[in-house]
């Protein structure tokens, strides 16, 4: 039976993932932790436990008391607060990982990781249309700078060590059911809650401002699907790119106008406008295609009319 550990599951990602696997391998077997407290779904349906993944020696004696066999490792500070802290932030992303990559090597029931790469890990250097798996990586943001070095660092240990670590460098990340977290991309989720909220919505990138966006239902799907592939079709142990969709600002703008009519949105760019003019604008995934089948379920359509939807019954509810 796997027992598996969710290590950031307070977050955008973990907070959805969470519940999924637990629907997949029961409730009992999905061990949720963070430094703060989960949502009340996560805590009510399954082991939660506060935890700090820079604390080496709690971190293994949790793994080895549960028998922990897979572990996700979603902590990291993402790219607008990194670059307001970066020694912090670069502290926090690339301990954490070689504390998780450690573990992997010492206890012998953990037999599988997940880490979360970005397109952070491109820079202004990098073919910005359809981005090839294997291109030039610069990154000028403390943020692309680690999730760079974490990527070199898994395909490393998988090398030399043979430790079963996988990876997705995840597009922007949409969804209604936690907040925006400090990221580039939050826009997309911000716009949604204020179209609801005000009717309008004062954007930090402009309006022209393309970049790829997942919605969550799809990133988790591709994040599990990765996960339970079988160990001959995973090629890439750095990272694989992820699509979604491409869009800017202003088509989100015209896709909510069509279910809020009076909406009305402004620009003003702030420091995050040039870290989103050094990521690409799409990325080539045919090689998570071949490799394990990815494929997503939602479009830009989709995705307002499923957002929309989503957040009013949360500002209801909340």
């Amino acid at each position: 039976m796997e027992k598996i550990m969710i290590i950031g599951c307070s977050g955008q990602i973990g907070s959805e993932l969470t519940l999924e696997l637990r629907k997949i391998y029961g409730n009992e077997n999905v061990f949720a932790t963070d430094i703060k407290m989960a949502t009340k779904d996560v805590v009510k349906s399954g082991p939660f436990q506060i935890l700090d993944v820079m604390d080496d020696k709690r971190l293994i004696h949790f793994v080895i008391r549960n028998k922990i066999t897979q572990i996700y490792h979603l902590a990291a500070v993402l790219s607008g607060n990194a670059e307001k802290l970066p020694m912090q932030a670069w502290d926090i992303n690339m301990q954490s990982l070689l504390n998780i990559l450690d573990l992997a090597r010492e206890v012998d029931d953990l037999k599988k990781i997940f880490w979360p790469s970005s397109i952070a890990v491109f820079g202004p250097t990098t073919p910005r249309t359809m981005t090839p798996q294997l291109t030039v990586m610069e990154p000028n943001t403390v943020y692309g700078i680690s999730k760079l070095a974490g990527e070199r660092w898994c395909e490393y240990y998988f090398n030399r060590y043979g430790v079963d670590v996988r990876s997705i460098r995840y597009p922007g990340l949409i969804s209604y059911k936690t907040e925006a977290g400090g990221g580039t991309t939050d826009y997309a989720v911000e716009i949604f809650y204020d179209a609801v909220k005000k009717g309008k919505y004062e954007c930090f990138l402009k309006e022209d401002t393309n970049l790829p966006m997942m919605f969550m239902k799809d990133a988790i799907k591709a994040t599990i699907d990765l996960m339970e592939a079988p160990a001959s079709k995973v090629k890439i142990h750095s990272a694989y790119n992820v699509a979604g969709m491409s869009f800017n600002p202003a088509n989100l703008a015209v896709e909510i106008k069509k279910h809020i009519p009076d909406f009305e949105i402004s620009y003003k760019p702030d420091f995050r406008q040039p870290i989103a003019d050094s990521w690409p604008v799409s990325i080539d995934d045919s090689v998570a295609r071949k490799d394990w089948g990815l494929s997503y379920d939602y479009d830009i359509k989709s995705l307002t009319e499923t957002m929309i939807k989503g957040v009013s019954e949360k500002l209801k509810t909340d």
